[in-house]
């Protein structure tokens, strides 16, 4: 296959990349993939760091986009041998003396769990879940066409808009189920409330009781090498260690896609690009940094509430009221000594990621876009305020700074993990305002990352509808490739 003359060129093998590449292989088309890094995956890599027998994920861990979105369900990952398992607890948010808001899958038990606020619970999760393909789609849609199920788009709408403001938690008598909410409206990462972080807050927090926030047996790495498995075997080839400079390296393909940001593709065209659009493309905003923390732990984590030891995720961000507080503070560039933090012990879900006396822990807290601060003490605190004895089990840390963060993944910049802030126009209008988003003013030159919609999270989207553009724009095609394993 070395001597293959490709008719794509894909930059990049994150997750978008690799759904470009999936969605191209199989309608026909010969790709050649080009990464940067010595391993393919992009946000989906997962490493020994301090024993070898210990692996951690790089980037992302928990996968609930996996489990549901379209592209995902028509390639079907369980029939590829890509165990997703499902805690019991989905996510939980720890309080002070001891309290915890629990996510249970079973959205019955979280509802007799909440007290008075069950029923408010229900009223808010049922609906979704009861047309949740619908929410799903509309919402990984880029909402560029008619949506197929009306009822979920107007669902998506009200619930946006009531999560967007600061009616969803006056919605609540107690802080559990608030805070509860507003954990997951934290994974925007960006000021609160805002109409960006209610949509993400009706997406997510309805899969938790619904196809669930699943973690790979294995690490994450596992979607890439089913993904990458596919590729190869309808005549995809990969070419790592190989970083893509110019443009110009791949002049004689037909067709280009990049899975990188707008910064890179700034560097990458030169002055290839129209004045209008590079001057659209430098306006793109990045949003607040992720600083990264890797911890080998000799125990599980020492939860003050036994019952949190027992979720996929945790959020430690305290009550509603210091949540907004503190995700506002950080977008606006202000580093504090509380940042909202992500916890996830994998081997709670999954034994097998632990050996005696030794286990990951993966962590990430927002703080401001570059902010270069090692973030280990930070992580440590937020841990040891809900998990007295923490310290104690740390046996190595690895902390990333945010700014450190786009030499692990030049898509991260600054730290923003999601490759440009989750605004209201940039939710929408990303990377620059045009009916499609993904073909760039250079003939048969696409773009295919998370800067385009929908947006963040390992879901494929981004990279499936660029190719999908791509196949419809330079070769006529209007049908969507089979994705799934064939027998």
């Amino acid at each position: 296959m070395s001597g293959m003359v490709a008719d794509t060129a894909i930059v990049g093998t994150g997750p978008n990349g690799m759904a470009a590449a999936v969605t191209l292989a199989r309608a026909g088309l010969r790709v050649a993939l080009y990464e940067a890094a010595d391993t393919i995956g992009g946000g989906l890599r997962t490493e020994a760091l301090f024993d070898q027998d210990v692996v951690h994920d790089l980037c992302s861990a928990v996968h609930p986009m996996a489990a549901a979105s379209r592209f995902f369900r028509d390639f079907d990952l369980p029939a590829r041998g890509v165990d997703l398992l499902h805690p019991e607890i989905s996510y939980a948010h720890p309080l002070d003396n001891g309290r915890a808001g629990l996510a249970h899958r079973d959205l019955e038990r979280t509802c007799s769990e909440l007290g008075r606020d069950g029923a408010r619970w229900r009223s808010l999760m049922q609906p979704l879940l009861d047309h949740s393909q619908g929410v799903v789609d509309f919402v990984l849609s880029g909402q560029r066409t008619m949506p197929k199920d009306v009822v979920a788009a107007a669902l998506v709408a009200l619930r946006t808009l009531e999560h967007g403001t600061r009616l969803g938690a006056a919605r609540f008598h107690g802080d559990q189920a608030a805070a509860l909410l507003t954990g997951v409206t934290a994974h925007a990462v960006g000021k609160l409330p805002s109409i960006a972080s209610g949509a993400v807050t009706a997406l997510l927090a309805h899969l938790a009781h619904g196809t669930g926030w699943p973690l790979p047996r294995g690490g994450s790495r596992s979607i890439a090498e089913a993904m990458a498995a596919d590729i190869t075997a309808h005549g995809g080839v990969f070419h790592t260690g190989h970083r893509i400079t110019v443009l110009s390296e791949l002049d004689g393909t037909r067709l280009l896609l990049l899975d990188i940001s707008p910064r890179g593709l700034l560097e990458l065209a030169g002055d290839r690009l129209p004045p209008r659009y590079a001057r659209q493309l430098r306006h793109f905003r990045y949003g607040p940094g992720a600083a990264k923390v890797d911890f080998l732990v000799s125990d599980p984590i020492p939860w003050a509430n036994p019952d949190v030891g027992r979720a996929g995720t945790v959020h430690l961000g305290g009550t509603h009221a210091e949540m907004v507080r503190q995700e506002t503070l950080t977008a606006r560039g202000v580093r504090t000594d509380e940042p909202f933090v992500l916890v996830v012990d994998p081997a709670v879900t999954d034994p097998g990621r632990a050996i005696p006396g030794k286990r990951p822990v993966w962590a990430y807290a927002h703080v401001p876009h570059g902010d270069r601060t090692d973030p280990v003490p930070l992580v440590l605190s937020r841990i040891e305020r809900y998990a007295p004895g923490f310290t104690d089990t740390v046996l190595a840390a690895l902390g990333t700074p945010a700014a450190e963060m786009e030499h692990h993944n030049a898509n991260y910049v600054g730290g923003d993990i999601g490759t440009g802030a989750m605004t209201l126009t940039q939710s929408i209008l990303r990377p620059v305002p045009r009916i499609d988003p993904y073909p760039t003013p250079l003939p048969g030159v696409y773009l295919c990352s998370a800067a385009t919609p929908p947006g963040p999270s390992v879901h494929g989207m981004s990279g499936h509808l660029a190719a999908l553009s791509a196949l419809r724009r330079e070769y006529g095609v209007r049908t969507r490739p089979f994705l799934g394993p064939r027998s």
